[in-house]
């Protein structure tokens, strides 16, 4: 088993209760990793980390390469290097997509990263427009566009992590898009495969930044916030 770390520059409930301005250096985040998701500072778009370059992915779904100077409040990195490939060449069903990709994680209680590239026969994204008033994550997620693409090449890049672990990084699979021209992107709501390949690095260990902002030392996270991340991501 190869020595590789998830980091997660804050934990996610930080990010759901509406702590959207840590001011976490992106150049920061890139010295733990080359590939991953996230976020920037007043959820100002959608992050894919790729190859070591930062995307910010606009709530129009048009993308910009971010600068080493842009500050984010949540992000998860690793160094990617997949350990199994799989190959789906057969257009399947959202629902039936899913199933196949949990059957290529040999456990729930581990975390993944996971990288799809191919056509895609459907994708349908969203991102969330920049926030001035720090409302918890559900209610800005009310605003978000959505977008959708049909016949076209680009890559999901993300992460699956256990339930167990819902208050630090988001449970299950959590995956944004990216097209092949990185035009255009967002997080990924629903997908239909037309023939990608699929790889997937296990990773056995976490390595956790906390926020040493103010408002995040002084927050009460007592709250449950599983159903707001079910409302938010799904």
């Amino acid at each position: 088993m190869r020595e590789n770390s998830l980091y997660l520059c804050a934990p996610v409930n930080a990010l759901v209760e509406g702590i959207y301005e840590e001011d976490i250096l992106l150049s920061d985040v890139l010295r733990h990793g080359d590939f991953g998701i996230g976020t920037f500072d007043d959820l100002d778009g959608e992050m894919v980390i790729l190859d070591g370059c930062c995307y910010q992915i606009h709530a129009d779904g048009k993308v910009a390469q971010a600068g080493k100077e842009v500050k984010t409040p949540f992000a998860a990195v690793t160094y990617f290097s997949a350990e199994t490939i799989h190959v789906v060449s057969d257009r399947l069903s959202h629902t039936l997509f899913m199933k196949k990709l949990s059957r290529f994680l040999p456990s729930p209680n581990m975390l993944y990263a996971i990288k799809i590239a191919g056509k895609f026969h459907h994708i349908q994204t969203r991102s969330i427009p920049k926030q001035s008033n720090h409302y918890p994550l559900v209610e800005a997620a009310v605003q978000q566009v959505t977008s959708e693409f049909k016949d076209i090449n680009g890559v999901l890049v993300g992460f699956y992590t256990p339930d167990f672990m819902a208050t630090i990084n988001v449970s299950g699979l959590h995956l944004h898009f990216l097209t092949e021209d990185k035009a255009y992107g967002g997080h990924m709501l629903h997908c239909i495969p037309e023939k990608v390949t699929i790889e997937v690095q296990l990773i056995h260990k976490l390595e956790l930044s906390l926020p040493m902002t103010k408002e995040y030392m002084e927050w009460d996270f007592h709250r449950d916030i599983g159903e707001d991340l079910e409302k938010v991501e799904k």
